[in-house]
């Protein structure tokens, strides 16, 4: 029987080294992860994606590899990594570790190789010229910070391809032997007790740009062999995909349906939903999540699922909006250029975006889990954290965790944490942390912990059939999900204003509301309910599950 369990997880995103020091040197470790894994476990969390946590020159916060089998020291060793994950194992959580293998540190020894003859080994590992192309600067992935997308290397007396920063060189996944390398990459990790991986970059992967000759191969199988590799090692191990991608593509991410054809990746990080999201709480119109969510491939294979969100660790990204679309969500939630970013997208934390309005942020936190999909967290969201707008390029996000009203809000005894933690405002961890809002009523914590306590109680959003609710003004969204004989629906309000909804085709049945409501004003009838502003409400059909 195939074990489906990252269709109803919980996932929640963390950078190690922002989010608990235990030893005092400013820096986040697996030995503070492994404290705080209370935390985790009592806000519901099933399963923690960790962002790069490898030996880096940390250029791209530690997106720069350079070293693919070890831990970075500054958060420990290999033997903390493999007690962290033992802690989260007694607690009933899993583990999902960073895929980044688009490239790697030019620090990386391989590069070092590569670049010392073209001779080595190496060479063939990376992508090389040896004139300069024609174009350096078509494909540009960060406009405004990164200026090419080639680099000439002195040593090498060639240039190297990076479609990033040009301290990470692209491999050239057209080589076996890198392919090889990949999976025995996965291979150790997986030996350490990870439940999966987060593939980094995904389209940049699996496409054979800037080589000579493109090979006839399908750059895409490469993601069949690494799915191949994962169901004979570890057969419930799963790979999630950055991949923003437009819709049309995303059946070859996920790979065909039945046995004969080749399966890909298990989830795909659902883009499109993400910018619709935005865009609707910008109008206060629930039309384009109910367009995205249509525009999904229909009929995915058995075993594919979408990862939904609401933030990450990167930009907001609107790339996949019309500009006119783009500048409204900019208009409402990042006005001013300094919350802007490359062109297309936001660089802020989702409570600042929502101006500190609890009712809005539960509002989005309530949709993240009642969306078809699994919901992805990320670190600081459920008690509201700040942002720090005066850190370069996409660290405003990614300040240290705001633990309690305490020097360096509780992340460090250290006077001087690897970022600076969000003081000022109500956001800042004076007035936002974890101490001040846990086992307390009415708190954003403990009302997000309440959402993912109702989420995980209702499997049918995770492995049933979706449909929307017709015939409902524009501003609330009704999504109604089914399993085996079980059903869900979830209505959500988008507008400042208390709605009245009609739910006749729901009124036969007996409906067990599943989140009391915070409006006191909100009712039950026999065929209508009532919505307060920005407000939400779940309910299972036909009384409790049978």
């Amino acid at each position: 029987m195939l074990d489906l369990w990252y269709k109803n997880a919980i996932i929640y995103c963390l950078d190690p080294e922002t989010f608990m020091d235990s030893n005092g040197d400013g820096v986040g470790d697996f030995q503070g992860l492994a404290d705080r894994l209370d935390h985790l476990e009592a806000l519901g969390v099933t399963t923690i994606w960790l962002n790069p946590f490898y030996p880096t020159p940390n250029k791209d916060n530690g997106y720069d590899i350079s070293d693919f089998y070890s831990v970075d020291s500054r958060l420990g060793s290999l033997g903390d990594f493999v007690h962290f994950i033992r802690e989260a194992r007694n607690r009933g959580m899993r583990v999902l570790v960073d895929l980044v293998v688009n490239h790697t540190s030019i620090e990386h020894p391989w590069f070092q190789a590569a670049r010392s003859s073209p001779d080595s080994p190496y060479r063939g590992w990376y992508v090389w010229s040896e004139e300069k192309p024609e174009d350096i600067s078509k494909g540009v992935i960060f406009p405004g910070v990164q200026e090419a997308v080639w680099t000439y290397d002195e040593t090498a007396k060639a240039w190297y391809m990076h479609r990033f920063y040009e301290f990470q060189a692209d491999l050239n996944i057209a080589n076996p032997a890198v392919r090889e390398e990949i999976e025995r990459i996965m291979g150790f990790w997986l030996e350490l007790g990870v439940s999966g991986f987060r593939i980094d970059a995904v389209p940049f992967l699996v496409e054979y740009k800037g080589l000579k000759e493109e090979p006839e191969r399908d750059p895409l199988l490469l993601l069949s062999e690494m799915r191949d590799f994962l169901s004979w090692r570890k057969a419930e191990a799963i790979m999630l995909a950055e991949a923003n991608i437009v819709r049309e593509k995303a059946p070859k991410y996920f790979g065909g349906r039945g046995f004969e054809a080749d399966e890909r990746m298990h989830m795909l990080f659902d883009f499109p939903l993400n910018q619709a999201i935005w865009l609707a709480m910008a109008r206060g119109d629930a039309g384009p999540i109910e367009d995205a969510l249509r525009s999904r491939p229909t009929e995915p294979p058995l075993q594919a699922q979408w990862a939904t969100f609401l933030r990450n660790h990167d930009e907001l990204s609107l790339d996949k909006l019309t500009e006119s679309e783009r500048q409204e969500v900019f208009d409402a939630f990042g006005p001013e250029k300094d919350m802007q970013i490359y062109d297309r997208g936001i660089r802020r934390r989702l409570a600042p975006m929502l101006g500190g309005d609890q009712r809005r942020i539960l509002l989005t936190q309530s949709l993240l889990f009642a969306l078809p999909g699994t919901p992805v967290m990320w670190y600081g969201d459920e008690i509201g954290m700040g942002e720090d707008l005066s850190l370069p390029e996409r660290n405003p996000v990614r300040t240290p965790m705001q633990w309690a009203d305490a020097p360096s809000g509780g992340f460090t005894t250290s006077d001087q944490p690897m970022r600076p933690v969000v003081k000022d405002g109500p956001l800042g961890y004076r007035e936002t942390n974890v101490a001040a809002q846990r086992n307390r009523d009415g708190t954003l914590l403990t009302r997000v912990r309440a959402l993912i306590d109702t989420r995980r109680a209702c499997p049918e959003i995770g492995w049933g059939e979706w449909s929307i609710v017709p015939d409902l003004p524009e501003g609330v969204l009704g999504l109604k999900t089914r399993w085996k004989t079980d059903e869900v629906v979830t209505f959500h309000n988008f507008r400042d204003e208390t709605v009245t909804v009609g739910i006749s085709e729901l009124a036969s049945e007996s409906l067990v509301e599943l989140i009391q409501p915070a409006a006191e004003s909100s009712r039950v009838e026999d065929s209508e309910i009532e919505i307060g502003p920005f407000g939400y409400r779940w309910f299972r059909i036909g009384g409790e599950r049978r």
